[in-house]
């Protein structure tokens, strides 16, 4: 195999020095255009690339935010991923997207760190709070935000929602139709977000004098499937809720699903509320009703964030949560009994 094309070979066929050459390619400094263009012609023809990793070393900016992922498969997350790389974009910089199921795992470590070093600065949307690598970005003080993010106290900034007020808004519309029992689909731990929806479902019971039966709390794990299996456990007890509050809008298309597999009608014989709001719920039948998070206000401030720590200017490690907007569409109607 033939060994890399050095800079000063480049240099060399294009009649400039190896300082010009370097500053050409980097795009630092002046170089006139027809020197510009001979030194990208050579570096062309030599299949010469520069060493990305070297100069960051050196101090050089790479213009690149690092997207780093657990588990990317989630709607929502692909809907925070692409608003990230629009916002990104405006700003100049491109993203580079790393998933995998735990940072911290054996020779996953390894690749956080070098393709960290590559990139100015990094957003981690909607990590898992147990993975010990971001014990790992608070000790090096990378650039860095935290992106819907509630499992527990981080000394970074955190762009998230009022996941708990939104839970609360969510139930509330269905008490305010007539439902008495209501049941929660829960989804994963690893980002706290179900947890604070669950505890907000509770205390919007709670306030309206019932109380929590735990029969009708199940998890869903955040996917279709989850929400359906778990709505046919819930649709198969002897008093079966008639409202379903999902933590997420996955989890209540599945539970629609479950309901019309049954025969029943939703809203008629069953309510669902979902949580998240995207661009598929007002689609599927009936349009679900749901939670709206502002992911373009969300991703533009966190985007905003991690661009400003790169400039070296000071972002306080401390979490802004951003209000939802109960949108209500046909899949939630009074309670059976009501009409």
């Amino acid at each position: 195999m033939r060994k890399a094309s050095k800079l000063s070979e480049v240099a060399k066929i294009a009649g400039v020095s190896p300082i010009t050459a370097s500053r050409a390619i980097r795009g630092v400094g002046y170089v006139s255009e027809a020197a510009r263009g001979r030194i990208m012609a050579a570096a062309a023809q030599l299949n010469y690339t520069p060493d990305m990793l070297a100069r960051r070393m050196r101090g050089d900016r790479s213009n690149l935010i690092g997207v780093f992922v657990n588990n990317y498969g989630s709607l929502v997350l692909h809907e925070i991923t692409r608003l990230i790389s629009a916002a990104a974009r405006e700003r100049g910089y491109d993203i580079l997207l790393f998933n995998a199921e735990r940072f911290d795992r054996p020779g996953r470590a390894e690749t956080c760190d070098m393709l960290s070093k590559l990139c100015d600065g990094l957003l981690l949307p909607m990590p898992n709070g147990a993975d010990g690598y971001l014990d790992v970005i608070e000790q090096q003080k990378v650039p860095c935000v935290l992106v819907n993010f509630d499992a527990r106290e981080v000394r970074l900034p955190v762009v998230a929602l009022q996941n708990r007020l939104g839970a609360r808004a969510a139930v509330d519309h269905l008490l305010a139709l007539g439902h008495r029992r209501i049941a929660f689909i829960a989804g994963t731990a690893g980002t706290g977000q179900s947890a604070e929806r669950q505890l907000g479902y509770a205390e919007a019971l709670t306030a309206a004098g019932i109380g929590v039966d735990p029969a009708l709390v199940v998890e869903g794990a955040f996917v279709q499937t989850g929400g359906n299996a778990a709505a046919g456990r819930l649709l198969a007890l002897t008093d079966p809720p008639t409202a379903i509050f999902a933590a997420n809008d996955e989890m209540a298309y599945g539970a629609i699903d479950a309901a019309h597999s049954r025969g029943l009608k939703v809203p008629a014989d069953l309510s669902v509320i979902g949580f998240d709001d995207i661009p598929l719920s007002s689609h599927i039948f009936p349009p679900l009703t749901t939670m709206r998070q502002p992911l373009a206000e969300l991703t533009a401030r966190a985007v905003s964030d991690v661009v400003a720590q790169i400039q070296g200017l000071d972002v306080a490690p401390v979490k802004t949560a951003f209000p939802m907007e109960l949108v209500i569409r046909q899949s939630t109607g009074p309670a059976p009994g009501d009409r």
